[in-house]
C-alpha cells in the first residue's frame, strides 16, 4: 500500500511580516531594524525595500482565499513587533493589533488554523537604539510583547512560534553583516544568540502565565553538516555543535552543549549568560519544534578558530545556489528524533527559489514541483519510521521581499507581479493541492 499522511497531518504555507505586508508607515507602525537596513545604501539588491512588499496588509482577504483554494489547513505568518508596539514597549497600538485580529478572523472563517510567529527578525528600531538584542532588557520587552499579543488573540490563535531562526538572526545580523542590523563581531553574535534563546524561554514563561492552552514552539534553521573528506570529521563536528547543537539543546533541553561553552569560553567572557537565564531555560517545556530545512552543508577545517570553511555546493542547485538534497532532511529528522524523542516536529519552512516567468496567464515551475515532491516523500518516509512529524509548511505562499536579495529571488507557489500586485498561482500550487489530497488518509 502506498504511504500516506495521517488525516490530521497539518499542511500549510508560510510568510513573514516584513516580507509580505508592506504598509510600513500606516496605522501607527514605526520602523524596524529591517526598514532602516533596507533603506541603507548597498545593503539590498538594487536598494529594494519592504515598503510595499506584497501589500498583504491591504490584500489579506485575497491571500486567505488562495490558501483555501489550495486546500491548506494552516497559515504561518508573523506579527510585526513595531506594528503592535511602535516603540518596542509601552501601550499596544490598537490599529496594528486590529489588523492581525482581522487576519485571524478571516483564517478561522475559512477553517484555516493560524500559526503565529512572534519574532521574524524585525526588531523595533527604537529598541535597537538602546542596544537591541545586545541589551539584556530586550528579552524582557520581548516577553511582555509576546504575552500581550497572545492575550489579545483571546484564544482564537493558540499555536505560537516565539523566534524564527535565531541562528540566522545572530550570524547574518551580527557576524557577516548581511542582515539587519549589519554588525560584524563574533562576540556580539554569541551574545545575541544567547539572548534570543533565553528570550524564547522568558517569552514562553510569560505566555503560559496568561494561557495554559497555548502551544509554544520555536523555529530553528537546521542543516545537516557533512565532512568534505574522511579526515574532516572533527571540522564537521565543531561546525555542527556551533550551528545546530547549540540551538537544539537550548530549545529542547534548556541548556547549551558544554563543549560549545568551553570553546567559546577560551575566547570570550561569557558572564552575559546569567544563571537566571539558565534557570528559565530549564523550566520551559517545548510543545513543538519547528524545523526550517533548505539544504545540507559540507565543510572542512579553515582559518577561523570557531567556524569551519563551507564548501561550494555540488549537483542540482536552486536559484539561491543551494543544493537540492531531500536526504538531508531525512538525516536531520532522524537525528532530532533520536536526540529529543519527546518533542513533536513541524516542518515550518521548506521550499526553493527559481527564476519563474509568466507565460500568458501561467507560471510553469517544474523544478519547484520536483523539489517539493522529493521533500514531501522524505516526510512520508520518516513518518513510516515512527518519527513524530505533525505538519509541513511550504515556503512560501507568495513571492516576496527576500531580505538582502530584495525581489530578485522567487520562493512563492504564487507569482506576484510587484507592479500591479496581481497574484498568479504557479503550477506548483495546483500540483501541491492535488498531491496532498492523493497522499492523505481519509478520516475514519
Amino acid at each position: 500500500m502506498e504511504k500516506q499522511f495521517p488525516h490530521n497531518f497539518l499542511f500549510g504555507a508560510a510568510t513573514a511580516a516584513y516580507q509580505v505586508e508592506g504598509a510600513t508607515r500606516e496605522d501607527g507602525r514605526l520602523p524596524s531594524i529591517w526598514d532602516v537596513f533596507a533603506h541603507s545604501p548597498g545593503k539590498t539588491f538594487g536598494g529594494q525595500t519592504g515598503d510595499q512588499a506584497c501589500d498583504q496588509y491591504h490584500r489579506f482577504h485575497d491571500d486567505v482565499r488562495l490558501l483555501k483554494e489550495f486546500g491548506f489547513r494552516s497559515y504561518r505568518f508573523s506579527v510585526s513587533w513595531s506594528r503592535i508596539f511602535p516603540e518596542g514597549k509601552g501601550r499596544i497600538n490598537e490599529k496594528g493589533m486590529d489588523y492581525y485580529r482581522r487576519l485571524v478572523d478571516e483564517l478561522l472563517r475559512n477553517d484555516i488554523i493560524p500559526l503565529v510567529t512572534l519574532y521574524h527578525w524585525d526588531l523595533p528600531q527604537a529598541l535597537e537604539g538602546i542596544g537591541g538584542w545586545l541589551n539584556r532588557d530586550t528579552m524582557s520587552y520581548f516577553a511582555n510583547y509576546a504575552q500581550k499579543v497572545v492575550r489579545e488573540f483571546r484564544g482564537e490563535a493558540t499555536r505560537f512560534i516565539t523566534v524564527n531562526e535565531p541562528s540566522v538572526a545572530a550570524y547574518e545580523g551580527y557576524l557577516t553583516g548581511h542582515h539587519a542590523p549589519g554588525h560584524t563581531d563574533f562576540r556580539e553574535t554569541i551574545t545575541v544568540a544567547h539572548h534570543l534563546m533565553a528570550g524564547h524561554a522568558y517569552a514562553s514563561n510569560a505566555i503560559r502565565s496568561v494561557s495554559q492552552a497555548t502551544e509554544i514552539g520555536i523555529a530553528l534553521n537546521l542543516s545537516p553538516i557533512y565532512p568534505s573528506t574522511k579526515d574532516q570529521h572533527e571540522a564537521a563536528r565543531t561546525y555542527d555543535l556551533v550551528s545546530n547543537q547549540f540551538f537544539l539543546d537550548a530549545a529542547c533541553s534548556g541548556k547549551y552543549p558544554q563543549e560549545v561553552l568551553d570553546l567559546y569560553g577560551t575566547f570570550f567572557d561569557l558572564t552575559f549568560m546569567q544563571q537566571a537565564d539558565f534557570q528559565m531555560m530549564r523550566s520551559q517545556t517545548l510543545d513543538f519544534l519547528g524545523v526550517n530545512y533548505y539544504f545540507p552543508t559540507v565543510v572542512q577545517k579553515g582559518e577561523h578558530p570557531l567556524l569551519s570553511d563551507v564548501l561550494p555546493p555540488q549537483g542540482l542547485l536552486t536559484d539561491m545556489g543551494w543544493a537540492i538534497a531531500p536526504n538531508g532532511l531525512q538525516d536531520l529528522l532522524v537525528r532530532i528524533h533520536r536526540d529529543y524523542p519527546q518533542v513533536p516536529i513541524y516542518i515550518t519552512e521548506n521550499g526553493a527559489a527559481f527564476p519563474d516567468k509568466v507565460i500568458g496567464d501561467h507560471v510553469d515551475d517544474p523544478r519547484r514541483i520536483d523539489y517539493l515532491k522529493g521533500h514531501l516523500e522524505t516526510c512520508l518516509d520518516v513518518l513510516s519510521q515512527g518519527i513524530d512529524v505533525k505538519g509541513y509548511y511550504v515556503w512560501s505562499l507568495l513571492d516576496n521581499f527576500e531580505w538582502a536579495h530584495g525581489y530578485s529571488k522567487r520562493f512563492g507557489i504564487v507569482y506576484v507581479d510587484f507592479e500591479s500586485m496581481r497574484r498568479i498561482p504557479k503550477a506548483s500550487a495546483y500540483w501541491l493541492r492535488d498531491w496532498i489530497v492523493a497522499h492523505t488518509a481519509r478520516e475514519a
